[in-house]
């Protein structure tokens, strides 16, 4: 009888034994798992800093002297687009809109500011590809460039097989091997055309991009907009015109992404801005438009301001707190207002 109790508690023991083993292997897992996440929200409040704006003509001129190359006329977009680029790819954290696992998944300010940047990157791309280095509409298409405009399409949010970054560095490579064949004489079939025309082209393009990036800025607070077609029109009675109108409101989740891609678009176009006022100089100077050109800088710049909050505030149009929205917006649409300005000296003979 006594050796049977024995036997009943020391099997008791080991139960108990494997039980608090098994409870320690549970607590260190949950260790191990708030470890890293505590980890991640760090990384992730470090990876969030946005790049800082580089001086163009600084960086042209390093380049142009690690290639030992004279900086033509086209060496300094081309520079400044895949710096750009590089950018996208190479800053805090890495390119964060593809990220699966946290802290990249977490964030989402840095990956609306991405995609900012790459729309600027792919309209700049196609316009290059498209008219600048073509003398004119029958001229045949850069063979790097064919290569460069595509990659930079590709899905922004690709995490594997192929990956997104590998497919924009592809873009990066082709656009190198442009700017070197651009800068060597003995190869011609490389062109940079400055011409008003090519200018004024892309200059359309972004012209349509900002005004839908202001507008989207301006419905953080909500207002009123004209539908696509005016209900019961009636050109007989204008009295009893009945205009269609619906009240358009961007999200409140939506808000801080809409402001950063803005941002994001804003910190590109500053950059290629200075690099056309380079490349395009003597053209600016024929139609007096360098004055245009100095204002969108100056727009631009304001959007780069330090943000002081750590979120985008809200307020409303005349209320107590700050509408960081509507201030991006003011400056964006400062900047169409002058690009539309240049469109109009570049368009006159």
């Amino acid at each position: 009888m006594l050796s049977r109790v024995k036997s009943y508690f020391r099997d008791r023991g080991d139960d108990v034994a494997d039980y608090t083993g098994g409870g320690r292997i549970a607590k260190l897992a949950v260790f191990l798992i708030l470890a890293y996440l505590l980890v991640a929200l760090v990384v992730g409040f470090f990876w969030s800093d946005e790049p800082e704006v580089f001086s163009v003509r600084d960086h042209t001129r390093q380049v142009a002297q690690e290639m030992d190359r004279e900086p033509v006329t086209g060496f300094a977009t081309t520079s400044t687009l895949i710096q750009v680029a590089e950018t996208l790819l190479e800053k805090r954290g890495g390119y964060l809109s593809n990220d699966l696992f946290p802290p990249g998944v977490w964030l989402d300010n840095i990956p609306s500011w991405e995609f900012g940047v790459l729309v600027q990157v792919r309209d700049m791309s196609r316009a290059m590809r498209k008219d600048i280095s073509r003398s004119q509409s029958q001229s045949s298409e850069d063979q790097d460039l064919v290569i460069a405009e595509p990659q930079f399409h590709f899905d922004s949010d690709s995490w594997a097989i192929p990956s997104t970054e590998s497919e924009y560095r592809r873009g990066i490579e082709a656009l190198k091997r442009y700017r070197e064949r651009l800068s060597r004489p003995d190869q011609p079939e490389a062109q940079f055309f400055a011409r008003a025309d090519n200018l004024n082209n892309w200059l359309a393009d972004l012209e349509t991009r900002l005004g839908s990036l202001s507008r989207a800025l301006g419905e953080s607070v909500g207002k009123p907009s004209l539908s696509d077609a005016i209900a019961r029109t009636d050109p007989d009675q204008p009295l009893t015109e009945n205009i269609g109108q619906a009240d358009v409101q961007t999200p409140w989740t939506q808000i801080d992404n809409v402001f950063y891609e803005a941002r994001g678009s804003a910190w590109a176009l500053l950059h290629l801005f200075r690099a056309i006022e380079v490349d395009f100089r003597k053209v600016l100077n024929d139609k007096n438009a360098l004055a245009s050109v100095h204002q969108v800088i100056i727009e631009l710049e304001g959007t780069q301001g330090e943000m002081w909050s750590p979120m985008v505030l809200n307020g409303s149009g005349y209320g107590v707190l700050a509408n960081h929205s509507l201030t991006m917006a003011a400056y964006i649409s400062r900047a169409n207002s002058a690009i539309s300005d240049l469109r109009e000296l570049l368009s006159r003979g």
